[in-house]
């Protein structure tokens, strides 16, 4: 494992020496090094595509509209983005940009989860729980989250039904990347509270008619509820072989 990982940070100090390459390649190939050294290079490779998918989407549904976009780039531990170099023009070109993310991520999450449940790949149906349970995490009507963006064609209001969401994860399950989306959230809660939809800069950006805004929240709804049933759906299915280990294990010793 240790030559494998060694082997990887030479390719991305190599990359350093070429800029676009060391942002996507290179930071891809440093996450996969150091997933690799903390649950194996198979669920490593698994879960940075899933990334790398998901911010596909957000590329390609940028470039469909015009907009110069940057490819992805990882952080090990914290996830990937990709950088918009032009502010949409609208809330419904950034509600699409938005949604293409968890939609793409999501068909990447029920290909893995295909192939592992006749197969019994257990890794690859933890590629498949994790691929679903951040989706449905980016789907919180909070920016910088997909789903503040998604959001942001029905009204910059609903941004507050985040905060609550994101206290109680908080409070129960604390991560410092949770603190961290917490911390880049709270300007966005800020304008939310000072909205004026009768602004003429708002009226213009937030000029969006009845109908696509039912289309974008029956999308947005209907999206959450199939990934909480598969997040929800994957974790006992996980559970239940962590169990069978055990159990195995456990037969093994006697």
């Amino acid at each position: 494992m240790r030559e494998w990982f060694s082997r990887i940070s030479l390719l991305v100090v190599a990359g350093l020496k070429f800029g676009k390459f060391f942002g996507t390649v290179g930071t891809m190939l440093l996450s996969i090094g150091l997933y690799a050294l903390a649950y194996g290079w198979r669920y490593a490779v698994g879960i940075v595509a899933m990334l790398f998918i998901h911010e596909m989407g957000h590329y390609i549904a940028a470039r469909q509209r015009g907009m110069n976009v940057g490819m992805p780039t990882f952080i090990p531990f914290v996830g990937a983005w990709v950088e918009l170099k032009d502010r949409p023009h609208d809330a419904e070109t950034e509600a699409y940009i938005g949604l293409a993310g968890p939609m793409l991520g999501t068909v990447a999450a029920i290909a893995a989860w295909y192939l592992a449940r006749d197969g019994g790949v257990h890794w690859l149906l933890a590629v498949a729980y994790t691929g679903f349970f951040l989706n449905l995490i980016n789907m919180i009507p909070l920016p910088p989250l997909d789903g503040g963006r998604i959001t942001a064609v029905l009204s910059p209001r609903i941004w507050l039904l985040g905060v609550p969401i994101i206290g109680a994860l908080l409070w129960f399950h604390f991560s410092m990347i949770l603190l961290l989306i917490a911390i880049l959230a709270f300007p966005h809660v800020m304008a939310a509270l000072r909205f004026d939809k009768n602004h003429p800069a708002n009226q213009a950006y937030y000029d969006v008619s009845p109908r696509v805004r039912w289309e974008y929240g029956l999308l947005y709804v209907g999206l959450i509820a199939f990934l909480a049933f598969m997040t929800n759906d994957l974790d006992r299915q996980l559970d239940g072989v962590r169990r069978s280990d055990v159990q195995q294990t456990e037969s093994g010793t006697v």
